[in-house]
């Protein structure tokens, strides 16, 4: 099947056939030279005498068949006039193809930044297509637009009053820029962050529960940040990152003499988070003896210090967080059951990246540019891009570090990666073995349907892992790939990969 190309003829194409020694071939004859293309279809809104000028000097420099199509537009900027003739054009184009996507291809480089929007709002909505750019310094290159105009954006056109009509309706507090930092688009963070809004006006403890890396100590600065507390002091404590003998000393302060090491009188974090908010990161791993003074000081609202006798008043909110499960943890005798509904008022349960599939995207995009702001100064640094088939790769994978991994892993595939674009083979390189691969089918199998889970994406999960898997097992001999995945045959095989967005 013919892989078309689709591209305006611009300015810098037209000086190439008499200025080539400045301006170099041109973006269109720089993507045909790539062999990847069997048809062109150029959209001339120039003169006659132009096109035909260009189209004697392009054809014997490409094999490719050139098909042009003059079209008179009011003025380059038209967005009426280009979308109507883009798409009449990208419409044959799709039909000779027969709905082949990966077959038809927009080029963004030739003509003016409303020609490139056009290309870009027809590839994501009516006419999907890849999307490639060219430039002398880099080269032809595919560009990752990394969502759907008629998924994310329109619906932006409605999200506003809905969402305000819909706060009115169910007592939600304003919006506040403290959630709106969480990137998020999944219904089952959305209602995460809905409950993180409500709670966050009230002065009542906070449990926030989740795997490592999803964002545990960011939601509760989100909720500091948007309660009456504000502007007043947030402090942390992560009592894993403590010794046993010095916790209490660190929870409550001690005077001057009370042990030995103790040259001077200091506050405790309750002390220091007074009329402000105190975050407990890793509550699950308070000692069991703290854990008595620290159920009164949250019964009472008062502490002593170590070595003193004297109570001191203090204004605290709490807010803790485990990547354990605190009922569990009462259950084997671990954690205090009455400190645990004392701490258990607003208890909010952080899913896990794998649970997030439409927030991955958004997140591998935002990381991605967070990685390329630190290595700004870097020595011979270049800002990276993702390719097609690396965020494909990203995508597939089950993230068990969650966030705090796919930032990490983003960060090993800029340093692994010479050019500007992350490939395929940089991210698999980049990705880590995950810990327990044996039981990600326990993983899979022990979620809590309560919490809502997306069957579709599960399954597809699983089969995406398997699929490919095999593929690489058989070095992409799908006869053998289909008797391990015990297929009757490669075509059941192939329906499979199509089926699921698996390329070998």
């Amino acid at each position: 099947m013919d892989s078309i190309l689709i591209s305006w003829l611009g300015r810098t194409d037209l000086r190439a056939v008499t200025e080539s020694d400045q301006v170099g071939i041109g973006p269109v004859a720089q993507a045909l030279a790539t062999g990847r293309f069997d048809r062109l279809e150029l959209l001339c809104d120039g003169t006659a005498g132009e096109a035909d000028a260009y189209l004697d000097w392009l054809r014997p420099r490409t094999s490719a068949r050139i098909t042009p199509h003059p079209v008179v537009l009011p003025s380059p900027t038209d967005f009426d006039a280009i979308y109507r003739h883009a798409r009449t054009v990208a419409a044959q184009a799709a039909a000779d193809l027969d709905g082949q996507a990966d077959h038809l291809t927009f080029h963004l480089s030739p003509g003016t930044p409303a020609m490139a929007a056009v290309w870009i709002i027809l590839a994501k909505t009516r006419v999907p297509a890849a999307l490639i750019e060219s430039s002398i310094q880099h080269g032809v290159r595919t560009v990752a637009v990394p969502f759907q105009i008629s998924a994310d954006f329109i619906p932006d056109l409605l999200r506003r009053p809905d969402a305000e009509l819909t706060r009115l309706t169910s007592g939600l507090p304003p919006a506040t820029p403290a959630f709106e930092a969480i990137i998020h688009h999944s219904p089952v963070m959305q209602r995460v962050i809905a409950r993180a809004r409500r709670v966050a006006l009230r002065s009542i403890p906070v449990l926030i529960e989740g795997e490592s890396g999803t964002g545990k100590e960011l939601l509760a600065r989100a909720i500091h940040q948007a309660s009456p507390r504000h502007d007043r002091p947030m402090i942390t404590l992560n009592c894993g990152a403590i010794a046993p003998e010095l916790i209490e000393s660190e929870l409550f302060g001690h005077e001057k003499g009370a042990f030995t090491g103790a040259a001077n009188a200091r506050k405790g974090v309750f002390e220091a988070a007074d009329t402000g908010t105190l975050f407990l990161d890793e509550i699950g791993e308070l000692p069991k003896p703290a854990q008595v003074r620290f159920l009164r000081a949250l019964q009472e609202g008062e502490i002593t210090r170590v070595g003193a006798t004297a109570p001191i008043r203090v204004d605290v909110r709490l807010i803790a967080a485990t990547n354990r499960s605190l009922i569990q943890e009462v259950s084997a005798g671990r954690f205090r059951e009455d400190l645990f509904y004392r701490l258990a008022v607003a208890v909010i349960h952080l899913p896990p990246l794998r649970e997030r599939d439409q927030d991955a995207a958004l997140l591998l995009d935002r990381l991605l540019d967070q990685v390329n702001r630190e290595s700004i100064g870097e020595p011979g640094y270049e800002p990276k891009n993702l390719s097609v088939t690396a965020r494909k790769r990203l995508l597939q994978h089950p993230w068990p570090g969650n966030v705090r991994e796919m930032l990490n892993t983003l960060r090993r595939a800029a340093v692994w990666t010479p050019g500007p674009i992350i490939d395929a083979d940089d991210a698999r390189d980049a990705l880590l073995p995950s810990p327990g691969d044996s039981a990600g089918s326990d993983l899979i199998l022990a979620r809590d349907v309560r919490q809502g889970i997306d069957l579709n994406s599960l399954i597809d999960q699983v089969a995406r892992h398997y699929l490919d898997a095999a593929m690489q097992a058989t070095g992409n001999n799908k006869a053998r790939a289909a008797k391990l995945l015990g297929f009757g045959n490669a075509t059941t095989l192939t329906n499979w990969l199509k089926r699921h967005g698996v390329e070998p």
